[in-house]
């Protein structure tokens, strides 16, 4: 069981949990890995799959970014700070930090994309020695629609990481970053695709024009992932819910490779 210690409103239907365990050692003692994900409890409710959206650099407290869709997040959405929910995990393959580490990273996220992504980048900045370039690329509809907001404009300045940011329109005008759609930005970054693994997330369309923009470039099939969702209901590979062939994305992902893509198309 785990307390809810904070929320807070990123977007519209979108709210940040954090979280933390009753249980004192578990809370000091519970690690994942970039990527994973977990399951979350709302008695009375259900339960759901959710990404982890903290980086395992920053233990004792987990941060999830929920979008409210469904029956069991409407019942989360009623809860409040001091309510309880259930936590079980971490599970999943998350990102293969140790065959990442001494390469170059890119991170590629439209959209909600943003939430699960969160996890490897804030790991990779706490862990800035391990990992050379660092570019990330995300891209909203309108600047009120984009998660962090204020977390990744913080980062624009920043000398150890290459941050572009763009919206497809901005009406207010009061947008100081780029405009324009998500692989535009590939125009305003150094990439150089033998050295560097390329993570992506997004809904279908950005998967379908990132994945174009990348193997245009000579990234190896190998070195882009993919983190993709299906209805998870188990978490452990018994229901069945998440295959994909003759995958299971609970045990096998969420984290796939293009190679893996190509073998299942209907996994996109």
């Amino acid at each position: 069981m785990a307390r809810i210690v904070r929320i807070f409103k990123m977007v519209e239907d979108n709210y940040l949990y954090t979280l933390r365990f009753l249980d004192d050692r578990l809370a000091y003692a519970f690690r994942h890995q970039p990527g994973q994900f977990l399951m979350l409890s709302v008695p009375g409710a259900g339960e759901m799959p959710i990404s982890i959206s903290s980086s395992p650099s920053r233990p004792e407290v987990l941060e999830i970014c929920v979008r409210r869709v469904g029956r069991v997040t409407n019942a989360l959405y009623r809860l409040h700070t001091n309510d309880v929910v259930g936590v079980r995990g971490p599970y999943g393959n998350g990102y293969p930090i140790q065959e990442m580490t001494g390469h170059d990273l890119l991170l590629a996220a439209g959209g909600l994309g943003m939430a699960p992504l969160r996890s490897l980048l804030w790991y990779a900045l706490d862990h800035r020695d391990r990992f050379d370039n660092i570019t990330l690329m995300y891209g909203a509809k309108r600047p009120d629609d984009m998660l962090f907001r204020e977390e990744l404009v913080s980062l624009v300045d920043r000398t150890d990481v290459n941050c572009l940011l763009t919206v497809d329109a901005d009406p207010a005008g009061t947008w100081k970053n780029y405009i324009g759609l998500l692989p535009t930005l590939f125009g305003h970054a150094k990439i150089e695709p033998a050295r560097t693994y390329a993570a992506v997330c997004g809904p279908p369309v950005v998967f379908k024009f990132i994945l174009q923009k990348l193997l245009a470039l000579g990234f190896p099939k190998n070195r882009i992932l993919m983190s993709l969702e299906r209805r998870m209901k188990c978490g452990v590979g018994k229901c069945g819910h998440c295959s994909i062939g003759y995958k299971y994305t609970c045990l096998h992902g969420p984290i796939f490779t293009y190679w893996d893509a190509i073998n299942l198309p209907e996994m996109i």
